[in-house]
């Protein structure tokens, strides 16, 4: 029985004790009977997380006491909106009948959606522009909801004198926000619904008015929440006037000087009648703010509330909670740092780890963590607000095959079944674009059973023929590929899978959308996509989606159906089954409050994790905000530091952040600054720690690894002797490895999917257009159009690229019909010829012919031609090979004295009068700087071929890589000849 006389029932329980571990340890002697044990009590709890926390703080009680066990209490959920939970059954009884029913969130948001389709017309953003700027204006209309402000505050003295000070963006979104909030509450009323956050505060509202005037028989107990929202508030305070009610806070500080309480601000209390409920000096980011605020809105003073009379099995020593107050002083009270006696600044079994980066810190964490289980009973946890980070210690625990579960969970976009989804969306969107095709066909959950195997292989073929540049879009332009593949079976019930969704053009129903993804997923995966965690989660989204996408008639473009989805799975959170190690725990800030362990790692420390960069509303003003009453972004930065201080009161702590994050240097955060400035110079040495960071980066060391010579293979005659192209010639000479990869190993290279077109596709539609040309004689603007179509060019590239090639083109027409004396004979014709048993041989792209039977040997160039420099050097004769060839009878029906050799470049030129194409030649002609006279290029390029054979065809030379840095060479092979780890270093 509590005492009335004294005052509300509210009690605090220190950092340094452990919350639930204190709270039971409270609460079982107190509340505790033998017959029906702690059944009559009934708890008031935040959230379902915290329902676990208690739960696990009883049984540990329990078993400690060397109990059987003992009937729980009745727990009940108060809710938060962050977590999106529904209110627990007590205080939404059947009773509440009179109170409208609450509308669902997802129609609500889909509905808002349209609502500013309508007001914004034709300014009006789409897709998920749109849907992103409904999701925000249902917040914004939630944090005014919480707050009991209604939307006739919007109309007050105070925001109305606002508006001329207001940009004039900030004007039409208030405006927006407005006419949009007043034509959705209209449709409310007209349906008999309350917004979710509404008619949690009547029912708030309901209960207090209940209990107040027919007060519970039996003990009702709030411990734990610290939401400041008015209605529960209010409700609080009834609790904590029960005859056998209770408030418990969590972290209060009762050892806080009332001028530094003072300091803290008005916190919805303003000096003067009718001032704003938060002032700008309000120290809205100290981790006792929202607690000021909530006991000034229950009407209760600091002096008011009591100590908790238990602490928790884990508790930390009493000085931490001074230390935690002092370090968290507000800007003037932190002046008194200088004098602060050493008792309130102890922070022994606190320490101060800091990484490289993000792997470093989280293969330390894993170490400190590996360790700490050593101990039997031990219990460790990670807090971090950084996923990804949290992820990393998860695989680092690997190692030791620690499964550690991360109780956050991952968003939906990043498991199987959600990425298998968004794939099939990104597949409608991009119109079958190469790369998310193949993400979707070779997904895990693709064909699972026994013939993925073939499956694979299947695919694998597919992909060997779509790679490089783009195709045409849709699914057509595929089906050739399929064939010359040899894959036509398999590509038939990909088409089967794909089709109906890919035939849904343009702007769809949403809910038909989801229905043609839901049909393809499940023709590719069957029910793999939806049998596990992810999948399940999945489906309840599109079940939700789908029933209020076709009851509001929401309308999604298929070009947005992509990024429509992955919003709103980003927001899903999918949390493992559990069966991790029972004493690692990986939290989130929210899923840390009240859990206690020995150790406790607070990872990401950095400003822009911990505490998160404060966003601000995009549809109301900073300054409306606080005229409202509604807490500013700032206000979340307050609660991060509450949940630091809470984690600061286990027994051991470290805290740890990385110097550098993906984005470069970064800044510790806020709070860690504080406990280095707390500490100060001479303290601050001792609880450093560096050895999990050296060992994080002693672990993986080994011995240096051998330095990599440079690659000099030499293969035996008998692989030497291959046929050898004029192009492969140019090649043996200026990087002999390079000819060894590509004609004696005969690795080609492999161009990536959707691929930018290349000089070498380029330069092959070009020659394949001038072939066609030469053959038919057609217009060349046909015959580009036609070649184009039939390589499948993707419109885009065609339009960017087509204009340039015909400029080109009709140069190359141009400059041939004013010929006099001079005849094209042969185009893009195979040549061969035999020099000492090994077969040369190559394509000569233009052969024309002279008076006399002369010969000029014509090479097209869709970029700039070699240098003087390099034919002099050997390392491009293709030229004079192919007059080789031509004048030894190669090329069938031509006969002849190769005398002019010529590239004709494609190329952007000044002189041309179509701004593109020039003729240029390898040896002396004119102004150019070639030394080489025409007479002895032939006899140059057949002393060079007789070079390469003598030296490495049907000599024994190794094929050295990179033997002649200056030649031109391509990049094709650097990775096989591993030219980092060489490059620079050879002797």
């Amino acid at each position: 029985m509590v005492d009335r006389t004294t005052g509300p029932a509210i009690y605090s329980i220190a950092a340094h004790r452990g919350f639930a571990d204190a709270l039971v340890a409270g609460l079982v002697p107190r509340y505790a009977d033998d017959d029906v044990g702690l059944a009559r009590l009934t708890l008031l709890l935040p959230s379902t997380r915290t329902m676990r926390t208690v739960s696990d703080a009883f049984i540990r009680h329990f078993g400690a006491a060397g109990q059987n066990g003992m009937l729980m209490p009745r727990m009940a959920v108060v809710g938060d909106l962050d977590l999106d939970e529904a209110l627990g059954s007590l205080l939404d009884p059947l009773g509440a009948a009179d109170i409208p029913r609450a509308v669902d969130p997802t129609r609500r948001w889909l509905r808002l959606a349209e609502l500013l389709r309508e007001e914004l017309g034709k300014d009006a953003p789409r897709g998920g522009a749109l849907l992103r700027m409904a999701r925000d204006l249902a917040a914004a209309m939630d944090r005014m909801l919480v707050e009991d402000i209604g939307p006739e505050a919007l109309l007050d003295d105070n925001v109305l004198d606002l508006l001329g000070d207001l940009s004039g963006h900030w004007q039409n979104s208030l405006r927006t926000f407005a006419r949009v909030q007043a034509r959705w509450l209209a449709e409310l009323n007209a349906a008999g619904e309350l917004d979710a956050a509404a008619r949690r505060n009547r029912l708030f509202d309901f209960a207090a008015q209940r209990w107040k005037a027919s007060p519970p028989q039996t003990p009702i107990v709030a411990a734990g929440v610290t939401s400041a929202a008015p209605a529960l508030a209010r409700l609080l305070r009834v609790v904590s006037d029960l005859p056998h009610g209770a408030v418990i806070l969590p972290d209060l500080d009762l050892a806080m000087d009332d001028t530094v309480w003072a300091e803290l601000g008005s916190a919805g209390a303003p000096d003067e009648a009718g001032g704003p409920p938060f002032e700008r000096g309000d120290a809205v980011t100290h981790p006792q703010y929202h607690l000021k605020l909530l006991l000034n809105r229950m009407g209760v003073n600091r002096s008011e509330v009591r100590q908790w009379h238990r602490k928790g099995s884990g508790a930390a020593p009493p000085e931490r909670t001074y230390a935690i107050s002092s370090l968290f002083l507000p800007p003037e009270a932190s002046k008194g740092w200088v004098d602060l006696p050493a008792e309130k600044r102890r922070l022994s079994g606190v320490n101060l780890m800091e990484s490289a980066n993000p792997e470093e810190e989280a293969q330390a964490i894993a170490l400190l963590v590996r360790e700490a289980i050593e101990t039997p009973e031990r219990r460790v946890a990670v807090v971090t607000p950084d996923r990804g980070l949290a992820r990393r210690i998860v695989q680092h625990l690997r190692r030791w095959n620690i499964a550690a579960d991360d109780s956050a969970g991952r968003p939906l976009t990043d498991t199987p079944a959600g990425r298998l989804f968004l794939l099939l969306a990104e597949v409608a969107a991009e119109n079958a674009a190469p790369v998310p095709l193949m993400g979707l066909v070779q997904h895990p959950l693709v064909q699972m059973g026994d013939g993925r195997a073939e499956w694979l292989k299947q695919a694998r073929l597919f992909e060997l023929k779509l790679r490089g540049p783009r195709p045409a879009p849709g699914l057509d332009p595929l089906d050739s590929m399929a064939a010359e593949a040899g894959v036509v079976q398999w590509w038939a019930a990909v088409r089967q899978a794909l089709d109906p969704l890919m035939n849904a053009r343009g702007e769809q129903p949403f809910a038909l959308m989801l229905d043609l993804l839901a049909e393809a997923g499940e023709k590719l995966a069957e029910d793999a996509i939806w049998s596990r965690e992810d999948g399940r989660a999945l489906s309840a989204l599109l079940e939700d989606l789908r029933d209020h996408a076709r009851n509001v008639g929401t309308l999604v473009d298929q070009r947005e159906i992509h990024t429509v989805l992955r919003d709103v799975m980003e927001q899903i959170a999918v949390r493992p089954p559990y069966g991790g190690h029972p004493r690692i725990a990986i939290y989130g800030l929210l899923e840390s409050r009240m859990s206690r362990a020995d150790l406790v790692i607070c990872a990401g420390l950095n400003e822009g994790v911990w505490p998160a960069t404060p966003a601000t509303d995009p549809m109301l003003a900073p300054p409306v905000l606080r005229a409202l009453g509604v807490p500013g972004a700032d206000f979340r930065i307050g609660l991060s530091a509450h949940d630091l201080a809470g984690a600061l009161g286990v027994p051991e702590v470290i805290l740890s952040r990385a110097q550098r994050d993906i984005a470069g240097p970064a800044i510790p955060s806020r709070f860690l600054l504080r406990v280095r400035a707390l500490l100060g110079n001479d303290l601050l040495k001792r609880h450093e720690l560096y050895g999990p960071t050296q060992m994080a980066g002693l672990i993986d060391d080994s011995n240096p690894a051998t330095a990599y010579p440079r690659p000099a293979p030499v293969p035996n005659l008998a692989q030497r002797h291959v046929r050898i192209s004029v192009t492969a010639l140019d090649r043996l000479r200026s990087d002999p490895y390079q000819f060894y990869a590509n004609s004696i190993l005969r690795l080609a290279e492999l161009d990536p999917l959707d691929a930018e077109p290349s000089h070498a596709w380029r330069g092959t539609a070009a020659h394949e257009i001038l072939e066609k040309w030469h053959e038919t004689g057609r217009p060349m603007a046909d015959v580009a159009t036609e070649v184009l179509q039939q390589m499948n060019a993707h419109p885009l590239m065609r339009a960017l690229w087509r204009p340039r090639l015909m400029k080109a083109l009709e140069w190359v027409e141009g400059t041939i019909a004013a010929f006099e004396g001079r005849k094209p004979t042969l185009f893009e014709k195979w040549g061969t010829m035999e020099v000492r048993g090994v077969e040369i041989f190559g394509k000569a792209d233009r052969i024309d012919t002279l008076p006399g039977d002369r010969l000029v040997i014509v090479d097209y160039k869709s970029g700039g031609p070699p240098s003087a420099k390099q034919v002099d050097a050997g390392f491009s004769m293709q030229l004079g090979t192919i007059g080789l060839m031509a004048e030894r009878g190669g090329f069938e029906d031509l006969q002849g004295e190769a005398v002019r050799f010529e590239y004709w470049s494609l190329a952007k030129s000044d002189k041309s009068e179509t701004g593109f194409g020039y003729i240029t030649s390898p040896v002396k002609d004119g102004s150019n700087r070639s030394k080489l006279e025409p007479e002895d290029f032939l006899p140059k390029a057949e002393d060079y071929l007789h070079d390469a054979l003598d030296t490495w065809i049907l000599g024994d030379e190794p094929f050295v890589a990179r033997l002649n840095p200056d030649a031109v060479n391509y990049n094709t092979y650097d990775q096989l000849m591993r030219l980092d780890e060489w490059m620079g270093r050879e002797e």
